[in-house]
């Protein structure tokens, strides 16, 4: 690591999808930064400053419009792991809670 970079940790994203969905084919696409990071259903890890707070969101996309919104703030001695569930319908928002 050279003295220009900046000092990162790990987070840890558990994304869960309800059993029974009134929607099919969408996958969940995770924020850190203002940029987006398409992912999968299950556990994912992404790297974020470990010097600043960040902000964590989650949101899901079926061609049509955006649902399931989430965010999460995390200082920089916050947690490690988060987890995400995904609403039933595709009009309400998520919900994304420190494990």
């Amino acid at each position: 690591m050279s003295s220009g970079d900046a000092a990162v940790r790990r987070i840890e994203v558990t994304l869960h999808k309800p059993w029974f969905a009134l929607y099919f084919g969408v996958r969940p696409t995770v924020v850190i930064g203002g940029r987006g990071h398409p992912a999968q259903w299950g556990v994912g890890t992404w790297q974020i400053p470990s010097d600043q707070s960040a902000t964590i969101g989650v949101f899901l996309f079926n061609r049509l419009w955006r649902f399931g919104q989430s965010e999460f703030a995390i200082e920089p001695g916050g947690p490690s792991a988060l987890v995400y569930r995904a609403p039933a319908l595709p009009f309400t928002r998520g919900r994304i809670r420190p494990r």
